[in-house]
């Protein structure tokens, strides 16, 4: 008798000793999110507003939460990705349309990261732009496609501690922490375009697409050849997981604009055009050693991030084709998941020697991105509530009224910022 292959062996149990090792998907997920756009995006936020808007952090977590849970819920009952639960219960179109808004905005993002990374690279080591983005692009393609996911992923979870340096940097950086504190707990929002974009920018950075799908496909990823492995012990540790992620998204998103205000906006600076333009302008304000940290951290999580919007973009695509998919498949067993990867990385190496601004890549990326998330939520909502797709294991109430709500937030704020004076 051949038994199932238990689902993230490690996560079963929530605490105990050796807890970083345990987590999984929802670590890695969490920690990609602050790619090195999120955190070029958080430094203009608190350079414009300083620390007004920082109550947003530990606003966004519970929709965050919500709906990360969700996805990795659909593929932890039903062993498959959101694609392959989209294709199987949604109209055709609906389909098409989600995967290609994704594809193509996760193509901008990886250029945008790659530029950024290769930036911050030369303000450490004078290496050409040109070099340092080819360079980063071989480096992450190569190991994501020849190294099996249960090695590649230990390799992503320590690149998760790559966040810490931005405590770091917060750390050194002089904090009035009265004024963040009242600022966090008291909110005072002022009703203008200004405060709406900023609003727009890190609700789409904290709650992106391509979170959806990778989500899912790791949670799905341990399923292949084995029955899904459901209990209600196993959902409470992938919701600490999905916790621990979405935890860490949102405290680093709060230290990168807290620090931003800390320095760069009482300096009188409130344009930010990228991450390492914020990582320049911090030296002469918070010291060398804070300016290095912010760095390194730009390259860290751009190495997390860029093989996880890769990845989504492959997953999704694939499971829409009915493909052989699986960062655990050797490149022959799945040639056209892989050329995916493959082709997402090289269109956006060619967007970056094509000498387009990457804040362009952004801000084309966040449109696409804007415009597809509340069709997503929706898919999202109605396939974990459903009895036929999940049956006993449906989402609750509080989790399927904070979808909604979330769909409702990502709707409304680009209609308020019309409105607004």
């Amino acid at each position: 008798m051949s038994w199932p292959r238990i689902h993230h062996p490690r996560r079963q149990r929530l605490w105990g000793s050796g807890y970083f090792r345990r987590l999984g998907p929802g670590l890695v997920t969490g920690a990609a999110d602050d790619d090195p756009s999120g955190i070029g995006t958080y430094s203009q936020v608190g350079a414009t507003a300083g620390n007004g808007l920082l109550w947003s952090s530990p606003a966004l977590f519970p929709f965050a939460f919500a709906v990360q849970e969700s996805c990795a819920r659909l593929a932890l009952v039903t062993g498959k990705g959101l694609a392959a639960l989209i294709k199987e219960h949604m109209p055709r179109p609906v389909l098409l349309i989600a995967v290609a808004a994704v594809a193509i905005a996760n193509s901008f993002n990886v250029a945008a990261d790659l530029g950024s990374m290769a930036a911050a690279l030369r303000l450490l080591v004078p290496v050409p732009q040109a070099v340092g983005v080819l360079g980063f692009a071989i480096g992450i393609t190569v190991t994501e496609v020849l190294v099996p996911y249960h090695r590649y992923v230990r390799f992503l979870r320590w690149l998760c501690l790559s966040l810490l340096a931005y405590l770091g940097v917060l750390a050194v950086a002089h904090v009035n922490w009265s004024d963040v504190m009242t600022s966090t707990l008291l909110p005072h929002v002022v009703f203008s375009k200004t405060t709406m974009v900023a609003l727009i920018a890190l609700a789409g950075t904290t709650i992106s697409p391509y979170l959806f799908f990778w989500q899912a496909a790791e949670e799905a990823e341990a399923e292949a050849g084995g029955e899904p492995d459901v209990s209600a012990k196993h959902l409470a540790a992938m919701r600490g997981d999905v916790a621990a992620g979405m935890a860490s998204a949102v405290i680093i998103m709060f230290a990168i604009m807290a620090t931003a205000a800390a320095t760069l906006h009482a300096d009188g600076i409130t344009e930010v055009s990228s991450a390492e333009q914020a990582a320049s302008a911090l030296e002469p304000l918070a010291g060398r050693f804070a300016s290095v940290l912010f760095l390194l951290g730009i390259v860290g999580t751009g190495m997390l991030a860029i093989p996880v919007l890769a990845g989504s973009t492959a997953y999704a695509v694939s499971e829409a084709a009915g493909w052989k998919e699986g960062l655990e498949r050797r490149p022959g067993q799945a040639r056209a998941f892989y050329a995916v990867i493959v082709g997402s990385i090289l269109v956006a190496l060619v967007l970056n020697y094509a000498g387009i601004n990457p804040m362009h890549f952004l801000y084309l990326a966040a449109i696409l991105n804007g415009l597809t998330a509340p069709l997503l939520l929706v898919i999202v909502w109605r396939l974990a509530r459903s009895n036929k797709v999940m049956g006993n294991w449906r989402s609750g109430r509080w989790s399927q009224g904070t979808l909604i709500a979330t769909a409702v937030i990502m709707i409304g704020l680009p209609v308020l910022w019309l409105v607004a004076p």
